[in-house]
């Protein structure tokens, strides 16, 4: 199936319950409580899962959001094993996407305000590629330009006022994940969409061997 091809709503409620299958048996091998929540938002399967114990859910979530993200990346192979297609699958652990996005947010305001009075461009840490999408969504509602930079896991999101010259621009690689596609100009956003699917192809190859769009603000 390709990228650009919409599935049915019961192709990803069936990814859905695979991969809350795939988590219930994660969650007792670690023998840890908690409850899955499956569903579909914005054309992409969804599953949070929620932990009874603090500590399990810390451990579920990890620092900064890596367990998370791991976690998501291995469902999202389960997936593709049992289906044969790619999955854009979104897991959340205990609300922490929503509250990460509102700290991404806020971080991003406050570097936006500080681009709009000084004129200069000004570069964010490393995020991975959810957190990068936040913040190119916001400086775009805002009216500057974003573009990222680097390898991942140390790729950045540069803010700034002035469209950059465009040898620059030509020397970023357009790598994009596949979230929801507009004709809105996306130069600062495409390159974040698109590595998502190559670092999951990357994994992919390694799993045929031996062996992570952004998404929109509602879609977690």
């Amino acid at each position: 199936m390709s990228r650009d091809e919409e599935k049915t709503v019961e192709q990803l409620n069936d990814e859905a319950d695979i991969a809350a299958d795939y988590l219930e048996g994660l969650l007792d091998i670690a023998d840890y409580e908690g409850d899955i929540e499956m569903g579909v938002r914005n054309g992409r399967p969804t599953v949070q899962i929620v932990a009874d114990d603090d500590e399990d859910i810390r451990n579920l979530i990890g620092h900064k959001g890596e367990v998370v993200d791991a976690l998501q990346l291995l469902t999202r192979l389960a997936v593709q094993q049992k289906t044969g297609d790619r999955s854009r699958l979104i897991l959340d652990v205990d609300g922490y996407l929503k509250k990460r996005r509102q700290h991404l947010r806020d971080l991003a305001l406050d570097v936006i305000d500080e681009v709009r009075e000084t004129g200069d461009p000004a570069n964010l840490d490393p995020m991975n590629s959810f957190e990068r999408k936040v913040v190119h969504d916001l400086v775009r509602e805002e009216g500057l330009k974003s573009r990222s930079h680097g390898e991942e896991p140390h790729r950045y999101v540069t803010i700034y006022v002035k469209p950059r010259p465009a040898e620059d621009e030509l020397d970023d690689d357009d790598d994009l994940e596949d979230d929801e596609r507009t004709n809105v100009s996306r130069e600062t956003i495409d390159d974040d969409e698109r590595l998502d699917e190559e670092i999951s192809e990357s994994e992919d190859d390694r799993e045929d061997s031996a062996y992570d769009d952004e998404v929109d603000d509602d879609e977690r």
